[in-house]
């Protein structure tokens, strides 16, 4: 019988470091409590520092940095955007927003990103008929980097801009450098779940003057810099708050330590169910270290009897939450009719796989409750 918990294992709760409430009274003493304000424009410095872009851009949310970088690179009705098809919904919505069609590109089975080769094909395909895409979204997926360098190389030959999505990834490094150097924009989200937060938001960043000012511009309902109120164009309402921003700050001065957290409760993971027929983890690849934010496996069907859904109903009995990995957005209903460029390798990744709980703030005590149950359901305890 598998023993309840009274309080609940949540899959990535927010982990505050406790500084949170004295960058929030600073705000509150300066009376700063609207969008905009010291702390945005402190924590719009520390981050672009931290991730070493040149610039920086605190937004209401991550789908709104890339709704954004997605404008500013001319994305537009009737052009084609192309994206991994298994990352959450959010990496392609913002251009459905701009009137763009979405062309997913299957995973790579080393490192479940997009895979460069399909994509190369793609853009070759599309440039034989005449219709380049506007912009490519590659996904840095569950903490670990896509290898970006690889797409650039790719999509240099036709001028076609890259955008980052590392929304997942802070904190992680591709080739030991921060996520997205290279690419026309980065964008990440600070929502409830990821490894910092601010409780909902995001940013833009970038090395690109003119696509960040453009963004600030239109982020705060494309203002004109007069001392009425003059819109020439229609912005958005995306600013973070002021409020937000000093949860932020404080936030990312644990970054480090939230990182080197979440990849100690992945070792202790593997350690204790490396050994299982049929289990697998989710793999690193060379060129990157991941920063822990989900630990995922996946099982094997030839190996093992053990299922996803059944080893998720098992963990819940015991109110313990984990979760699905993304279903492919090649198979959302919403998305009929999109091309897709593959599709077997996320479709087996999302039949086989399954997220464990892997917040910064769990014990080994915690990770043992989990693995036990794997265990069990594998005939192993």
């Amino acid at each position: 019988m598998i023993e309840r918990r009274a309080k609940r294992l949540f899959l990535s709760p927010p982990h505050m470091s406790g500084r949170e409430m004295t960058f929030i009274a600073e705000a509150f003493a300066s009376n700063y409590v609207a969008p905009v304000g010291p702390m945005v424009e402190a924590f719009e410095a520390e981050f672009a520092a931290r991730v070493g872009q040149a610039h920086a851009l605190a937004v209401s949310s991550g789908t709104a940095a890339l709704h954004l970088a997605l404008s500013e690179l001319g994305v537009r009705a009737g052009d084609d955007v192309y994206c991994s098809s298994l990352t959450f919904i959010a990496s392609v919505s913002p251009a459905t927003h701009l009137g763009a069609r979405p062309v997913f590109i299957d995973a790579e089975a080393e490192t479940w990103a997009m895979d460069p080769a399909l994509l190369a094909g793609a853009l070759a395909d599309a440039a034989r008929r005449g219709h380049l895409p506007r912009a490519v979204v590659a996904v840095d997926l569950y903490g670990r980097c896509c290898d970006l360098d690889r797409i650039l190389e790719i999509c240099r030959p036709y001028s076609v801009p890259v955008v980052d999505d590392a929304a997942e990834a802070l904190g992680a490094t591709y080739h030991g450098r921060p996520p997205g150097r290279g690419a026309a924009a980065t964008v990440y989200s600070f929502n409830g779940n990821k490894i910092i937060t601010t409780s909902g938001g995001g940013m833009l960043v970038s090395d690109n003057a003119a696509l960040m000012a453009r963004a600030r511009f239109l982020s705060a309902q494309a203002r004109e810099p007069v001392i009425h109120y003059e819109h020439r164009e229609i912005g958005f309402n995306y600013r973070m708050s002021n409020i937000l921003a000093a949860i932020g700050r404080a936030q990312l001065a644990v970054l480090d330590d939230r990182v080197a957290a979440r990849r100690r409760i992945g070792a202790l993971y593997r350690a204790r169910l490396g050994e299982l027929p049929g289990l697998s983890f989710m793999p690193e690849p060379p060129f990157g270290c991941g920063n822990g934010w989900l630990t995922v496996i996946q099982l094997d069907p030839a190996h093992t009897k053990m299922q996803p859904e059944h080893l998720r109903l098992a963990l819940e009995a015991a109110n313990i939450e984990s979760r699905p990995l993304w279903k492919p957005l090649h198979l959302q209903p919403v998305f009929q009719g999109c091309p897709a460029w593959g599709g077997a390798v996320s479709e087996a990744l999302f039949r086989r796989g399954l997220c464990l709980p892997s917040g910064s703030a769990m014990t080994e005590a915690d990770v043992d409750q989990v693995s036990g149950i794997i265990l069990r359901l594998a005939g192993k305890a």
